[in-house]
């Protein structure tokens, strides 16, 4: 009689149990035999840290798995992995170090953690000699972070660009098909579920800078923080300018831009006009997008679901599996959290953002009158801004009307003199809108 072998076991800790935290559970069970059947072992969710146990969370869970005592499920000895789903800093800061700590490997879907204390928290991970894995931490199920580190490892990345949150790109892509202004598009992302009561996170880029914070540090081998990125929202963008970018040939889109210029890194998230011809301009709805240059690769592109139940937690158990396969040969720290080695990362400085160099896109509020572009046109010469066109609209009697400039390649900090030389001019009935254009990265 054939002797059965008993297959290993690796016990899992949840920490949070969401919307991502149930579609873990969810997986878990669903697709456990196929996850089996690629480990060659099991992957047990033994203990779920919730702060409210009684709470109805569209999974059944045996109660003997519930708790609302966090530090229970980090200092368990028999789990080897803890998840951590509870999203925000501190507290989940303190979790995780000690987790870290406690010598266990830990997974994160946690964006702004890692923004905010990632290099405390991979300094932790190499002393006790553990993984920390995060693939859900940026553009949810698509697995940007992984080709990074991996298959595409031996490039010398010259630049990250990437639609990183899927609010935005919700309520962009309603501007742009139905004309609608900001308020009544965040409304309807509202209503499908797409964007928070306070969207302040989403629709003001912190989100997205969070993500790229990551990206930058994975394809540059240096820290860059939150605090160090240029970050702009998009609720102040109205629907004529999405307008006026479709006429242009442009979309508009809320872009992550990571480059390394010369000895320092760009770092800045803001909305920018893409060209309708750039395949980052068809990305649409809630879909997230990734574009990496490499030295060797060239110019590769990722897009999918970059949020919700589903992808992310395929991400999160995506990085189980991977920890899971160096425990079961006896590797602990294969791969760097960053990707390179713990001593080759460097400190690269931040290219201030009025040092950046684009084309740009400005609105100006005027009264229909001779001589008022020649004024503006001056203004711009004075500070060395050349016009590569120029856009007005209609006479309306003494009402003012749009006049649009586009620049060819300027300096900001020279845009930004050249702004407030125009404003001293009376000429204008509202403050200037500016755009900036990416169509050379």
């Amino acid at each position: 009689m054939e002797e059965r072998v008993e297959m290993k076991e690796i016990k899992v800790g949840l920490l949070g149990c969401g919307v991502v935290g149930t579609g873990v559970v969810r997986l878990l069970r669903e697709n456990s035999s196929i996850i089996e059947e690629k480990l060659g072992a099991r992957l047990v969710l033994k203990s779920v840290a919730v702060r409210d146990t009684g709470k109805d969370r569209g999974v059944d869970l045996d109660p003997g798995m519930l708790t609302d005592d966090f530090r229970q499920v980090i200092a368990d000895p028999d789990i080897s992995i803890v998840i951590e789903l509870i999203g925000g800093c501190a507290t989940a800061r303190e979790y995780v170090l000690k987790a870290i700590e406690n010598g266990k490997h830990v997974v994160t879907a946690n964006k702004a953690l890692l923004a905010v204390h990632g290099r405390e928290l991979y300094e932790a991970a190499a002393r006790s000699g553990v993984e920390i894995r995060y693939e859900a931490a940026v553009a949810g199920g698509i697995p940007v972070l992984s080709a990074i580190k991996g298959n595409m490892a031996a490039n010398r990345f010259g630049s990250v660009l990437g639609i990183l949150n899927g609010t935005c790109n919700y309520i962009l892509t309603r501007m742009t098909e139905e004309g609608a202004d900001f308020a009544a598009a965040l409304g309807r992302a509202q209503e499908l579920g797409y964007a928070e009561a306070d969207p302040t996170f989403d629709v003001e880029g912190i989100d997205t800078a969070h993500k790229l914070s990551i990206l930058i540090s994975l394809c540059f081998g240096t820290w860059v923080a939150f605090r160090d990125i240029h970050v702009e929202g998009i609720s102040s963008l109205t629907a004529l300018d999405v307008n006026f970018a479709g006429r242009l040939g442009y979309r508009i889109k809320l872009l992550a831009i990571g480059k390394r210029d010369g000895d320092g890194v760009e770092a800045r998230v803001h909305p920018a006009m893409v060209p309708l011809t750039d395949p980052l301009a068809a990305i649409s709805g809630v879909f997230n997008a990734v574009r990496l240059t490499g030295n060797y690769v060239g110019t590769v592109m990722f897009c999918g679901r970059g949020a919700g139940m589903e992808p992310t937690a395929s991400a999160v158990v995506g990085d189980l599996m991977a920890i899971a396969r160096n425990m079961l040969v006896g590797v602990g720290r294969r791969t760097a959290p960053l990707g390179f080695l713990d001593e080759n990362i460097i400190d690269v400085p931040i290219k201030p953002m009025a040092e950046t160099v684009c084309k740009y896109y400005l609105r100006f509020s005027v009264v229909d009158r001779p001589g008022i572009l020649a004024k503006i046109a001056g203004a711009l010469g004075e500070n060395g801004i050349s016009i590569n066109s120029a856009l007005q609209t209609a006479r309306s009697g003494s009402e003012a009307v749009p006049l649009v400039i586009v620049t060819h390649e300027a300096r900001e900090m020279d845009v930004g003199r050249a702004l407030e030389k125009i404003g001293t001019l009376e000429i204008t009935t509202e403050n200037p809108r500016l755009v900036r254009i990416v169509d050379e990265l």
